[in-house]
């Protein structure tokens, strides 16, 4: 086995009173976290993330248990944030999800943006990021973080256009 180091971006956002009321385009509905939906938030994941340039960055991405063993220990962390972690569903489907996880300072963290190949280009990411944001806004959070890929373009695009900014830039051993 290699060692390969990817190149990804922390990027923050400091929330105000400014956030959009997401709206989902027509057909597509919001599900709120239930500690029922663990593996359907696991599934979401797997198939937004399975064949992406993430799954070899977190090979747990890259696997259905994985994504089921890091969606547990995400709801396990202290500060799991329910008003932050969305499924969006388009009718018995699942199509994207997010997680997010609050520290005891009111930073927010969101973990795992992803929506599924078959649904993307819709805004589904914008919707999905600006309720979390919402919900991370809800509980006194002032500031937002997350990390990307430097690869990833279109997400990098997505969180600078809602008003992220790139803190740091670090780099990610994996083995390949």
């Amino acid at each position: 086995m290699a060692i390969t180091y990817f190149k990804r971006f922390r990027l923050e956002i400091d929330l105000g009173d400014w956030l959009d009321n997401p709206v989902l385009p027509a057909g597509y509905h919001w599900i709120a976290w239930d500690d029922d939906l663990v593996g359907t938030h696991a599934d979401a994941q797997f198939r937004s993330f399975n064949t992406e340039l993430d799954s070899s960055v977190f090979p747990c991405l890259g696997e259905r248990v994985g994504c089921l063993r890091l969606l547990r220990e995400i709801r396990r962390r202290p500060g799991f944030l329910p008003d932050a972690t969305w499924l969006v569903g388009y009718g018995f489907e699942t199509c994207g999800t997010i997680q997010g996880v609050l520290d005891p300072g009111g930073i927010g963290s969101i973990q795992n943006l992803g929506v599924v190949p078959d649904h993307r280009g819709r805004g589904l990411g914008r919707c999905l990021l600006l309720q979390s944001l919402r919900g991370f806004q809800q509980h006194g959070a002032r500031r937002v973080v997350l990390e990307v890929t430097s690869d990833n373009s279109a997400a990098i695009r997505l969180y600078r256009n809602i008003g992220f900014r790139k803190a740091r830039t670090l780099y990610r051993a994996s083995e390949t």
